[in-house]
């Protein structure tokens, strides 16, 4: 904080360049708020994240269609698809977050373009961060890998080919809407796909849709879902943090 004198000073008309002669450097030195700390380790959530999934159990998930137990296949610590048992959502709700993901394609790839390794990872449940194989899998660019379904392409085509795991590290900010239900400010999603910046800061134009233009809807809070779409794409080591 400013020193009251030098606040004075300059609410007073004195000039910034003359009051700026007056400082020393302990006048722009603050000691509070503290942040709080949060510890890391390697291949781990940090210590103030909320696992969702650590190759354990589904305890954090249900079914997206009824709200029952999700049924989805786990073997040796990771997540797979169960095609048609339809996708699985979060048990809590969030707004703003820092989410991390990592999936991989099916292990015997088949089809091509949006046939192949296709899933989807959905914020607030309405707005799908798409997952799809991306070795040499032609298909719309708005709706390939590290794209924001249907609206907005990736920056690059982020490609790991040697050991298939692929990371999504996303910061996401929830729209904001009025008493009234009017938009104020639209969702901002930045993604990393494997560590490279694929989406900057990008707005979020309304809700994915798979036929038409995206829709603006009020809403408050909501689930991290996971898609269905029939292909046997795998997840693991997946947290959040709310921001």
């Amino acid at each position: 904080m400013l020193k009251h004198s030098l606040l004075i000073a300059l609410l007073a008309g004195v000039s910034y360049a003359s009051a700026q002669t007056q400082f020393k450097p302990e006048d722009t030195e603050f000691y509070e708020p503290v942040p709080r700390v949060v510890t890391t380790k390697a291949n781990a959530a940090p210590s103030d994240a909320i696992v969702l999934f650590d190759g354990k159990n589904l305890s954090e998930w249900v079914s997206e269609k009824d709200g029952r137990p999700a049924q989805w296949t786990i073997t040796d610590n990771v997540l797979t698809v169960k095609p048609g048992s339809g996708g699985i959502k979060t048990n809590k709700q969030f707004e703003d977050f820092q989410l991390h993901v990592e999936w991989r394609s099916p292990e015997k790839i088949k089809g091509e373009g949006q046939g192949r390794g296709n899933s989807g990872i959905f914020l607030q449940g309405l707005y799908e961060l798409q997952v799809l194989d991306n070795d040499d899998n032609k298909t719309y660019t708005n709706g390939q890998a590290g794209s924001l379904y249907k609206q907005s392409p990736p920056l690059v085509e982020a490609r790991k080919p040697e050991s298939g795991w692929h990371t999504y590290d996303v910061i996401y900010t929830a729209p904001r809407f009025n008493k009234d239900g009017q938009l104020i400010k639209r969702a901002l999603v930045t993604v990393l796909h494997n560590g490279v910046v694929v989406q900057n800061n990008t707005e979020l134009q309304g809700t994915t849709e798979y036929i038409g233009l995206p829709k603006m809807k009020a809403h408050g809070p909501g689930p991290i879902s996971l898609q269905d779409h029939g292909d046997l794409v795998s997840y693991r080591n997946i947290w959040i943090r709310e921001l």
